[in-house]
């Protein structure tokens, strides 16, 4: 069963035969032996490439709750910590993941040698279960109740333009105001995404530009084109320089939630609990994530 978990996560008989010292012959015997006594094929092979099956992916999750289980009750039984190992699949959002979750790896991977993580990314909110995804991370309100979620962190909603814009057209000093303002739209899959502030104002954007991407809002705002209501972190650098400046301070709503989400119904892998751990202190570290009640 170890083998076959390996064998998923590294999508290669050979690498897996390296990393237990032994011939690839002897993998394919033993996956073959695990589908003879499952009684279905995990794993398709072809001579230059393997795809996991159906019944594979669903074998797949069972396995590393029962590998999980195993190494924990051997540790418990032991007296000893294990090192965790294995593969950690995370769903994030692009640019979140680009600028705050990748650079933070060296430091996970110096600290968890035998861990490795993929990122599944991705605008949309993943079936967990589905796509054997371990946990998501999460900006702003959530929806499904099923999931188990743990904050980890949490930014201020902000409405910002860069510092050459606002000196030609001026500051706004209320939400109202924002009429005689260009503004730079987000569209998620209910349309325009209106702008919300404290009191609950709420003011529908008009512009010229719109996208569905955060990091093409973010392009817009740096080139002058208006002004748009994001997430702090998304331009962290920039409020920092001075060349991107917050507006209506007074105005603005409560804070973004940042969430890790994992199904329901499952043991907490060792693997997952020290990986969202790691990011709860890498959070903290961020002026623009902060870090909320865990």
């Amino acid at each position: 069963m170890r083998v076959f978990v390996r064998v998923v996560e590294t999508g290669s008989f050979s690498a897996v035969a390296r990393e237990l010292g032994v011939g690839q012959p002897a993998i394919s015997k033993q996956i073959a032996a695990l589908e003879d006594r499952v009684g279905a094929q995990l794993i398709h092979r072809t001579s230059r490439s393997l795809s996991i099956t159906q019944a594979g992916s669903d074998f797949y999750a069972a396995a590393l709750r029962i590998v999980d289980e195993l190494d924990a009750a051997i540790a418990q039984a032991s007296g000893r910590e294990t090192m965790p190992s294995g593969l950690v699949r995370v769903t994030v959002a692009p640019v979140f993941g680009r600028l705050y979750v990748v650079p933070c790896l060296r430091d996970f991977f110096a600290r968890h040698p035998k861990l490795h993580v993929e990122l599944v990314v991705s605008d949309r909110a993943l079936n967990l279960v589905e796509e054997n995804v371990d946990f998501a991370i999460r900006n702003g309100q959530l929806v499904d109740s099923s999931l188990i979620a743990r904050p980890i962190g949490a930014t201020p909603l902000m409405t910002v333009a860069s510092a050459a814009y606002l000196a030609k057209h001026g500051e706004p000093g209320a939400p109202s105001e924002l009429e005689t303002h260009s503004c730079i739209i987000f569209i998620g899959r209910g349309g325009p995404r209106t702008w919300r502030y404290a009191a609950g104002t709420v003011h529908h954007p008009k512009g010229s530009f719109r996208s569905n991407d955060a990091e093409q809002i973010r392009a817009a705002v740096l080139d002058d084109l208006g002004l748009a209501q994001v997430p702090g972190w998304l331009v962290a650098p920039e409020l920092a320089s001075g060349s991107v400046r917050a507006v209506l301070a007074a105005h603005a709503p409560a804070p973004l939630s940042i969430t890790a989400v994992r199904p329901g119904g499952r043991r907490l892998p060792t693997k997952v609990r020290v990986f969202i751990d790691f990011l709860v202190e890498a959070f903290a570290r961020e002026p623009m994530l902060g870090v909320a009640d865990s």
